[in-house]
């Protein structure tokens, strides 16, 4: 994928079609340590002990509609190509955590694309969903959870198109400040 936005799109569709009805996702650009962390976990199905190593073989699926699955090897190879790292962790009925790290100065590490974007495309796409989006930059950190979103709408869908540009908006702006500060 050629940019790690993508890479976070992929994976959340995967945990909300395990059941998942929460998505976290971290991304922390930790530029003293050269490093970028991203971390999406859900509270959904979870992954069998007995498939878990299996996941990221590229030519694995639990589909029925199609015989590879690509997104979880591709993260994996784009992780071990910028001297990262990438593990899983799941437990049935309570969800699977990614955790993915690059360095951040790696020639071959892909743009992180337009998180904004993606973040609003996932809550427009599954508004029955809630998603904890925290950025962290060096030290510094905001974090936007769309249950509390939802409780200052009063009953207002999530996914009407101005309070998706509010909620885009509000990322971008807040990861502006973090940078600048």
């Amino acid at each position: 994928m050629r940019e790690i936005s993508l890479h976070i799109i992929d994976i959340a569709e995967n945990g909300i079609a395990a059941g998942a009805d929460l998505i976290e996702i971290k991304i922390s650009e930790l530029r003293l340590k050269n490093l970028l962390e991203i971390t999406i976990r859900d509270n959904g199905r979870g992954i069998p002990p007995e498939l878990i190593n299996r996941v990221t073989d590229p030519f694995f699926t639990t589909r029925t509609t199609r015989r590879v699955g690509l997104g979880l090897s591709l993260l994996k190879d784009a992780t071990k190509r910028c001297g990262g790292g990438f593990n899983i962790a799941s437990r049935e009925g309570k969800g699977t955590k990614i955790s993915a790290s690059f360095e951040l100065d790696h020639i071959d590490l892909a743009p992180i694309g337009d998180l904004a974007g993606s973040i609003m495309c996932l809550i427009m796409g599954n508004p029955g969903v809630d998603f904890i989006y925290t950025h962290e930059y060096n030290r510094r950190s905001f974090t936007i959870d769309t249950r509390d979103i939802r409780k200052k709408l009063d009953g207002v869908p999530i996914n009407r198109p101005e309070v998706l540009r509010f909620i885009e908006d509000v990322i971008k702006e807040s990861g502006r400040e973090l940078k600048e500060a």
